[in-house]
C-alpha cells in the first residue's frame, strides 16, 4: 500500500506541475499553482523583481540580435524607403532588399541602429517582464479570471516599458531609415539625435522624440495583452494536455531536490513554437498601429518643419492603397517576429529557471 501511495505522490497533475513525494510538497491536481509572490516577504520579492528585470533584458537583447537584419528591411519597408519600396510586395522581396543591402553597405548596413537598439531593448524588455511578473501577481488579488489578469499585466507592462524606452526607439528608427550614399559611413547616434531635436515641428526639440507615441501606447495595448495572454495560454496547454510530448518527464524534475520552481518544465522545441506564435498573434493585432507610427517617426526626415498628425497619415495611406496599406509589410513582421518572440520567450524561462524562479 505504501509503495502505490508513493507513485501516486510523484505523478503529474492535472495542470502539469509536479507533485513531490511527501505531506508537505504535494500540489493538488485540480488546482493552478499560485502565482508567485504568495508568501513572498518584500526583502523576497525584490530580489525576485530585481532578478526578472535583468534575465528579461538579457532575452529582450538576444532575441533583437537574431532578427536585427530583418527589422532594419521592414523599417524600410514600412517607412517606403525611396530605394527600397521597389522590393515590398515582390516574391522574395525580403531577401533580395537585405541582398541589396550587403551588398552596397556589408554586414554592417544589415545591423545598422543595432547598438542603439540594444540601448533601447534593454531596458524596454527588462521593465517589460518585471512588470509583467509584478502586475500579475498584484492583479491575482482582484481578478479571479487568469486570462483576463493576463491580458490586463501584458497590455500595462507594454504601456510602461514603452513610456520608458520611446525617444531611443525614435532614434533607432531614424538610423536604420536613414541610407547614405555607398561608401558614406552612417549617421551616428548623436548626430541623428542632434538633428531630431532641432526640428521646428515642435516648439520644444524634445516633443520631436515622441512623436507617434500616443499611437504607440494605443498599440501596445493589444500587443502586449495578447503576446502575454496567449504565451500563458499555450504554454499552459503543452504542459497539461499535451505534456506527454511537450514537457520535459516529470521523473527528472522531481529529482531535482530543494527548487521552489514546481511548474512542468518544458522541451525547448515546445517553448520556442509557443512563444512564437504568440508573436504571431501579437503582430497580426497591432500591426496597423506600428505602420502608423512608423510613418509618423521618419516624417521629420523628410520635412522637419512638418507635423505628421495620426489622422493625416492614416488618410494618405487609406487613399493610397487603401486597406492593404495598413499591412504593408506584415509578411516580413511575421518573418521577424516568430524568431523574435520565440527566442525572447525561451532565453527568458530558461533564464528564470536557471536561477530557480517559478
Amino acid at each position: 500500500m505504501h509503495s502505490v501511495v508513493q507513485r501516486q505522490s510523484n505523478s503529474v497533475g492535472a495542470t502539469g506541475n509536479v507533485m513531490t513525494s511527501g505531506p508537505e510538497s504535494a500540489v493538488d491536481s485540480t488546482t493552478e499553482l499560485p502565482v508567485h509572490g504568495a508568501g513572498m516577504s518584500t526583502g523576497e520579492n525584490t530580489k525576485y523583481a530585481a532578478k526578472t528585470l535583468i534575465i528579461g533584458g538579457i532575452a529582450g537583447c538576444t532575441a533583437k540580435t537574431v532578427v536585427a537584419p530583418l527589422d532594419r528591411v521592414k523599417i524600410l519597408f514600412q517607412t517606403h524607403n525611396a530605394r527600397f519600396v521597389k522590393y515590398a510586395g515582390t516574391h522574395f522581396g525580403l531577401f533580395r532588399a537585405g541582398a541589396a543591402i550587403y551588398g552596397e553597405y556589408g554586414v554592417r548596413g544589415l545591423f545598422q541602429g543595432h547598438s542603439m537598439q540594444l540601448a533601447r531593448i534593454f531596458p524596454y524588455a527588462a521593465i517589460k517582464f518585471m512588470s509583467y511578473e509584478q502586475l500579475k501577481m498584484r492583479l491575482d488579488r482582484h481578478f479571479s479570471d487568469k486570462h483576463l489578469r493576463n491580458f490586463l499585466a501584458g497590455s500595462l507592462c507594454g504601456v510602461i516599458s514603452v513610456g520608458a524606452s520611446y525617444p531611443l526607439d525614435m532614434i533607432r528608427v531614424r538610423m536604420a531609415y536613414i541610407t547614405p550614399a555607398s561608401g558614406v559611413p552612417a549617421e551616428r547616434v548623436r548626430t541623428v539625435a542632434r538633428m531630431i531635436y532641432r526640428e521646428p515641428a515642435y516648439r520644444f526639440g524634445l516633443f520631436n522624440f515622441f512623436r507617434g507615441f500616443p499611437l504607440s501606447l494605443m498599440g501596445i495595448v493589444p500587443y502586449g495583452g495578447v503576446s502575454f495572454l496567449s504565451h500563458e495560454y499555450i504554454t499552459a496547454l503543452a504542459r497539461t494536455r499535451f505534456a506527454h510530448i511537450a514537457a520535459m518527464p516529470a521523473a527528472e524534475q522531481a529529482a531535482k531536490q530543494g527548487r521552489r520552481r514546481k511548474q512542468r518544465e518544458l522541451r525547448a522545441w515546445a517553448e520556442l513554437v509557443s512563444g512564437g506564435v504568440s508573436g504571431v498573434f501579437a503582430q497580426t493585432a497591432s500591426y496597423p498601429f506600428e505602420l502608423v507610427r512608423r510613418r509618423m517617426q521618419i516624417a521629420g526626415a523628410h520635412d522637419p518643419s512638418r507635423k505628421a498628425s495620426a489622422m493625416k497619415v492614416i488618410r494618405e495611406v487609406w487613399s493610397t492603397s487603401g486597406v492593404r496599406g495598413f499591412f504593408v509589410g506584415l509578411t516580413i513582421g511575421y518573418v521577424k517576429v516568430v524568431p523574435m518572440f520565440a527566442v525572447s520567450f525561451y532565453t527568458y524561462e530558461k533564464l528564470k529557471m536557471l536561477f530557480d524562479l517559478e
